[in-house]
């Protein structure tokens, strides 16, 4: 497991940590306004793409020049998420991220076998503490 502690300032430390993992699908766990969204946000930065991201909240998903992949599940649940068949999205090249994924997302991504990471977002005063935890 890997952490790392991070403010604003130096949060494109923790994008250039995500792509370096090797891994394409990360599971942001945190509470409301911990940063899963801006850490999405810094990593589209970094993988030189102008368009801005957003919250994804209430379409689901966004993507980000078919390289990026932002899934937010918080208001539709997993039922709704898999009843859209977005689980599939999963086999598209690109790095995907998933807010508020739950246990059956999670189970699903072991039985398929797929590879991901769990960021868990922790807030510590002006600073954030990303815990990485990966699974292949």
């Amino acid at each position: 497991m890997k952490t790392i502690v991070a403010d604003i300032n130096n949060l494109k430390d923790v994008a250039k940590a995500v792509k370096e993992s090797g891994f394409y699908i990360f599971l942001l766990r945190g509470d409301l306004a911990s940063g899963k969204t801006t850490l999405v946000k810094e990593f589209v930065k970094l993988l030189g793409n102008s368009q801005e991201a957003t919250s994804p909240t209430f379409l689901i998903e966004q993507n980000y020049g078919n390289l990026v992949y932002h899934y937010d599940i918080y208001n539709a649940g997993s039922e709704k998420f898999l009843s859209l068949g977005l689980f599939e999205e999963f086999e598209k090249e690109g790095y995907h991220f998933i807010e508020w994924a739950d246990e059956r997302i999670e189970s699903m991504l072991k039985e398929y076998e797929y590879e991901y990471c769990e960021i868990k977002i922790k807030k510590i005063e002006n600073a954030r503490e990303y815990s990485f935890r990966c699974i292949n």
